[in-house]
């Protein structure tokens, strides 16, 4: 003998959903939903015909799938560099290079108006990057180490003798990129509390920011030096 009966089911706001509609019988009951409790033969809400389901909107929203932000994680990795198996961030600063030397011809005022773009649209990138991905600061967003590493190879645009030879220029842009790996890697001071202050896409691009300023003063100061003839003189 089967009993005709309904189901309720009530949100995390105790509203009823009146979609649903279900039986119970001798041997026990069918329906469909989500995660709705099982009731044996004999027990009151079975007997009832009433089958209570409690029902979570955030569980579900949470186990539905994300939707792809597919502009944002190809920003986000620059170009998909960041899917490097081997020291992403490293790949991200090289890519920062490539940026800065394709740019370098620019203006100092046009130089520093793409820094501030590039550093938006990664604060951007990395937020939407990182809720996808699950993780704030995910291996792959590397946005940040290109534009830390753009930022601290801009003194060179103002040291007219840093590109004086092939050989000079090379050497300096490998200066650059060291400092700037060597900072963004130890995370010294200024750095680690720019790391720990940050929250999102914002966190995520200010701690490279940091280290890419500490990386450009010493790169200047370094230029300074050797300009002026006084780190030769020192050394010899």
């Amino acid at each position: 003998m089967t009993k005709q009966g309904k189901r309720v089911r009530i949100s995390g706001k105790g509203q009823p959903d009146q979609r649903i509609v279900g039986r119970s019988s001798a041997r026990g009951y069918s329906g469909v939903g989500f995660g709705f409790p099982r009731f044996r033969a004999g027990s009151s809400a079975f007997r009832s015909g009433v089958v209570i389901e409690r029902f979570s909107e955030k569980s579900q929203e949470s186990t539905a799938p994300a939707q792809r932000p597919a502009f944002a994680l190809w920003i986000a990795t620059a170009g998909g560099v960041g899917y490097a198996p081997l020291a992403p961030g490293t790949a991200g600063a090289a890519v920062g290079v490539a940026v800065f030397l394709a740019l370098r011809p620019l203006s100092p005022a046009l130089l520093g108006l793409t820094l501030l773009a590039l550093f938006a649209l990664g604060v951007w990138a990395a937020d939407a990057a990182g809720a996808y991905f699950g993780e704030e600061d995910d291996g792959r967003i590397v946005v940040d180490e290109v534009a830390g590493q753009f930022l601290s190879l801009t003194p060179l645009c103002w040291v007219s003798s840093a590109f004086s030879s092939f050989g000079s220029g090379l050497l300096w842009v490998v200066t650059g990129f060291v400092l700037f790996r060597v900072l963004d890697i130890r995370k010294p001071g200024p750095v680690r509390w720019a790391e720990r202050r940050g929250r999102g896409g914002f966190g995520v691009m200010l701690d490279d920011m940091v280290a890419g300023a500490l990386a450009a003063a010493g790169l200047w100061l370094l230029l300074r030096l050797f300009s002026a003839g006084i780190a030769a003189e020192f050394v010899g």
